[in-house]
């Protein structure tokens, strides 16, 4: 009984992140270019044939009309299943990870804005003002209610959203600090003004401990993969890359495992600690 229960609980999750990752579709491609969110309703990029509620449906209405308009029949991007279907399996990961908890729901949140913001710079190389001010509110509000939630205590609450201040002041100063060092090292800019304003958003959600370690990943799964890449020669040495997406892969790998990679780092590096 309790596999039938967790199968259709997972299901049901994935079913209300893919639909969350509907709307990020959205917001990804309006948000940038100054449309409204709420209208006009969905339609096709092409045409513009606004879409019926089956075609709406996430994943298996691009399934359903295999990727094609049925309006004007051109092609419509792949992208918006897989965005769907990314936001379904991490708000899946994450009810399996903090299960029935504040956690959970503030987490679901942080990822949604994670995944809008990597998707944003990927085709900008912008981070909206908007999606990063507004996520660092939301972090500060989440790190209040969780310290409310230990012990229903208002100083609990009050020492948790201080938390979060520091982590965001850490944020903004530490990628500031990067962003000069790198600039002086290339003899350019070596990254936008939006990075230091997701670190901070970042700090708020995470604290400042976290947001080290999701620094340190972001800047080395970056240099891994960029210089993959030139030594490829599928990017040039002084061309620009995004680095929002490193950060925010940074921030979902602390989110699922901060712990356990800084307890490890401790028991190596300080066995007797």
């Amino acid at each position: 009984m309790d596999f039938f229960f967790d199968l259709f609980t997972t299901i049901v999750v994935f079913i209300l992140g893919a639909s969350v990752g509907s709307f990020l579709n959205v917001v990804v491609y309006r948000l940038p270019a100054g449309i409204s969110l709420a209208y006009p309703p969905s339609r096709c990029p092409k045409c513009l044939h606004r879409l019926g509620k089956r075609e709406n449906v996430p994943v298996f209405g691009w399934l359903l009309l295999r990727g094609r308009c049925r309006h004007c029949k051109n092609a419509i991007s792949a992208r918006y299943p897989l965005v769907e279907g990314m936001a379904g399996f991490l708000f899946v990961i994450t009810f399996w990870t903090f299960s029935w908890s504040w956690q959970t729901i503030g987490y679901w949140a942080f990822l949604s804005w994670l995944l809008s913001l990597s998707l944003i710079d990927l085709d900008t190389m912008t981070l909206p003002n908007p999606l990063t001010q507004s996520g660092l509110a939301l972090g500060l509000v989440f790190q209040a209610l969780l310290g409310f939630s230990i012990s229903a205590s208002l100083s609990d609450a009050l020492t948790q959203l201080m938390h979060g201040i520091l982590g965001a002041v850490v944020g903004l100063w530490l990628l500031e600090l990067i962003a000069i060092a790198g600039s002086i090292a290339l003899g350019q800019a070596a990254m936008g003004a939006g990075d230091a304003k997701l670190a901070a958003m970042m700090g708020a959600w995470l604290g400042w401990k976290y947001l080290l370690l999701a620094g340190f990943l972001a800047c080395a799964i970056g240099a891994f993969a960029g210089g993959g890449a030139i030594a490829l020669g599928w990017i040039d040495r002084r061309q620009a890359v995004p680095f929002g997406p490193y950060l925010a892969l940074g921030a979902a790998i602390v989110v699922f495992l901060g712990d356990a990679i800084l307890s490890t780092y401790v028991r190596v590096f300080f066995p007797l600690s």
